[in-house]
């Protein structure tokens, strides 16, 4: 193979490394600020689309409640400034493998429930 031709590859491939890398930090989804920061960090629980509490991770002490209509419950955890559902009696717990809140993209849903755990600003 001609030295032109590895130079063009080496070259294409060190573009597309660099293009994907440029990618994974431009579209980085935006962590959980720092409890220690000093900033708010807000969070709506919305069940069938009405937020039924909004709350600041930040000044929330450690508990666990739990939020019941007549479709069911969950049991959600704040601890370290993080929140998660911990328990629920829906057939799938997709919401509890979910785990902490950590992304504004990627909330917990337990369609079940028709409730939503996500970041507010």
């Amino acid at each position: 193979m001609p030295k032109s031709v590895k130079l063009i590859i080496a070259v294409v491939a060190v573009v597309f490394i660099a293009s994907v890398a440029a990618s994974v930090i431009i579209f980085r989804p935006k962590d959980q600020p720092d409890k220690d920061s000093g900033e708010p960090n807000y969070i709506e629980i919305v069940r069938d689309g009405k937020v039924i509490e909004k709350l600041d991770l930040n000044s929330e002490k450690d508990r666990t409640f739990r939020l019941e209509d007549e479709s069911g419950w969950n049991e959600v955890t704040i601890k370290d400034g993080r929140i998660s559902i911990t328990d629920a009696d829906c057939p799938d717990h997709t919401c509890v493998k979910t785990g902490e809140l950590r992304s504004e993209h990627v909330p917990i849903v337990c369609l079940p429930h028709k409730l939503l755990i996500r970041f507010s600003d």
